[in-house]
């Protein structure tokens, strides 16, 4: 009788220690999250406040990069902030044949310019559209192609900004603060997965 007793107490020393290091069971319910749709971009409003800064960044922006001149575009993309890796990358994407910015920019086509926002989710009412509108912060992204009739193809979501080669088009997102004394803006050049992983305005 004692031994069946020394038995089963080596036996239920033994299952606790096996519960111990089995993997713990979650006592909450999991689901797989959902995968959400890319954010699309939508061209911005005529009568946005926004619109007017976003196209004179645009215009000091697409100056800068046609010259050429790492003085003239690096202060834009943060100057001193600005990486090495970065800067060089910049540099290459205004050099390279197979960039699409040098079809977009220095062709002899007429270049088309867009600047698209997020679209806001349809369930926003009437005051938090105001409220996105009055923000002191915001972004967009300026795309540019030469020829044809400036219709696109565009870039639908932000993964498709990738200025990858063989694009039709040419992007940079521009970030525009009004916070301060003055505004201030800084433009920013996604490839790749950086396109993809943009953060989207608030």
């Amino acid at each position: 009788m004692r031994a069946m007793l020394i038995s089963s107490a080596l036996a239920a020393a033994l299952a606790l220690s096996t519960a111990a290091t089995a993997a713990p069971t979650s006592l909450l319910p999991t689901q797989p999250e959902a995968v959400q749709a890319p954010a699309r971009l939508a061209p911005l409003a005529a009568d946005s406040a926004w619109t007017p800064r976003f196209e004179a960044a645009a215009d000091e922006l697409v100056t800068a990069l046609r010259s050429r001149d790492e003085a003239r575009w690096a202060p834009l993309f943060g100057g001193q902030w600005l990486a090495a890796v970065d800067r060089d990358r910049i540099a290459g994407l205004l050099h390279d044949r197979h960039s699409p910015f040098l079809h977009a920019l220095f062709s002899k086509g007429y270049t088309h310019r867009a600047i698209f926002g997020w679209s806001a989710p349809a369930s926003l009412n009437a005051d938090e559209r105001a409220a996105i509108e009055a923000g002191q912060e915001a972004e967009a992204l300026v795309c540019w192609s030469a020829g044809g009739n400036g219709d696109g193809p565009w870039p639908v979501t932000a993964g498709e900004a990738d200025n990858r080669p063989g694009r039709s088009y040419a992007c940079a997102r521009i970030a525009y603060s009004i916070r301060g004394d003055a505004p201030t803006w800084r433009a920013f050049i996604e490839q790749g997965a950086d396109a993809a992983d943009a953060r989207e305005p608030a």
